[in-house]
């Protein structure tokens, strides 16, 4: 099969198109190896506290990142209206409200590593810095000219900018705009 430029594998469809598998390492991690490390901290916890606690400090915990999601997410908001209303587009306010939506579902999620996860993303001294590594790490770039769809890339080793502008890359994007596709004279 072949990889695409970022690592990911894509697989060849009968009609000639491909698309993108997720790995299957993903998804054993997510739905086996997080629940299991979820139970044994939990487990720890029950040891060291009790039952009674450990739920209480569970329901405690999911209750205050509900509060600190809604918190967090109506300034989120307010940064984007703003945005907006100044013409701007809004691609650090997206970004900030799409890890707080996760952020959101992993302190929902029962149990103490999500919640540490979750609230690292939630916490703005600690998403800031998070999304400025997602930002470093992917960039968009066209499929092909004039194509409507775009394509996630990894972006080269380089990190300190002063090395990315001496090595021709690492060029910040501005603003996007979609091409329109060529009118054919009939």
């Amino acid at each position: 099969m072949p990889a695409a430029p970022d690592g990911r594998v894509r697989t060849p469809r009968r009609d000639g198109r491909t698309f993108v598998r997720m790995p299957l390492l993903l998804l054993f991690v997510a739905f086996i190896v997080v629940p299991l490390v979820e139970l044994a901290v939990i487990g720890q916890v029950n040891d060291l506290l009790g039952l009674p606690l450990t739920i209480l400090l569970l329901v405690v915990d999911s209750a205050a990142g509900a509060w600190l999601v809604r918190r967090e997410g109506s300034k989120a908001w307010a940064a984007f209206r703003d945005a907006l209303a100044d013409g701007k587009v809004p691609g650090d306010e997206l970004m900030e409200g799409v890890m707080l939506l996760f952020g959101g579902a992993l302190l929902l999620t029962p149990g103490f590593v999500t919640d540490g996860v979750g609230l690292a993303l939630v916490l703005p001294f600690t998403r800031g810095p998070i999304a400025k590594l997602v930002r470093m790490r992917f960039t968009p770039v066209p499929l092909q000219a004039g194509a409507a769809a775009w394509n996630i890339r990894r972006t080269s080793s380089v990190r300190d900018e002063a090395d990315a502008d001496a090595a021709g890359n690492g060029v910040e994007v501005l603003s996007v705009e979609r091409d329109e596709p060529p009118q054919l004279d009939d």
